[in-house]
């Protein structure tokens, strides 16, 4: 039964759409500016079951862009302040929490977890970015993955294309290549802007660990990248 929350959705897809969204399961890997926009997206759609992974704790500088930035809830996991979110939502949401790092050790076990119907790559880090890509194609579950929104103010250079054709983007250049190095060249969607950096706002500091730099960022384009992300997603297992 497909309740009254989902009634708009309902009039716009029809039974058949919403009812095999509420089927689906999806994993969103980092709950960013990116991530967590894109996890409530996903679950406003109706998808009935997700997993969420961060291991990271909201910090007051989250504020700007991130949506489970509040001033009241700095040091929290991310991932449970989310979680909590997600569930005022949608009460019958299926939602597995992780709150460990995606790395080579720890990766295979969470996406074998559970069967899973589409990956989200919202993470940070090159390393664990590519690894779980790499993982995901691996085990044939369609993926998604998300390039550098940082430095960037212009929504109308935003686009969705296979990794392949991605360009202008220091983010989706070190992914290739790192992908082209174990054989993958093609075969998932990004979203990206190749849309040039002012790099007077890029900043190298230790604060940014385990990433070498800092990148100022705007309140909505790391949003507007989280709902195109989940556009993918959510489109894509309505086979479209």
């Amino acid at each position: 039964m497909i309740p009254y929350w989902m009634s708009r959705t309902q009039l716009l897809l029809g039974d058949e759409k919403v009812e095999n969204l509420m089927n689906k399961h999806v994993l969103v890997a980092g709950l960013g500016g990116v991530g967590g926009i894109c996890a409530e997206m996903i679950v406003r759609s109706g998808v009935g079951k997700i997993t969420i992974v961060d291991a990271d704790v909201v910090d007051l500088s989250n504020c700007n862009r991130q949506v489970v930035a509040l001033q009241s809830n700095a040091g929290n996991l991310k991932a449970e302040e989310m979680a909590s979110r997600l569930q005022a939502i949608n009460p019958d949401l299926q939602i597995t929490v992780v709150t460990t790092f995606l790395n080579v050790e720890t990766t295979a076990g969470i996406l074998d977890a559970h069967p899973l119907d589409y990956a989200v790559d919202c993470i940070d880090t090159l390393g664990s970015k590519v690894f779980f890509i790499k993982s995901c194609m691996e085990r044939n579950i369609p993926i998604v993955s998300s390039m550098g929104a940082g430095g960037k103010v212009d929504p109308l250079q935003i686009k969705i294309e296979d990794i392949s054709r991605s360009y202008n983007c220091t983010l989706a250049k070190y992914v290739r290549k790192r992908l082209h190095e174990v054989g993958i060249r093609t075969g998932f969607k990004v979203v990206f802007s190749p849309e040039e950096i002012d790099e007077t706002r890029v900043i190298v500091t230790e604060k940014a660990h385990p990433k070498k730099t800092l990148i100022g960022t705007i309140s909505y384009m790391p949003a507007i990248f989280g709902c195109m992300v989940a556009s993918v997603v959510i489109r894509g297992m309505m086979g479209e």
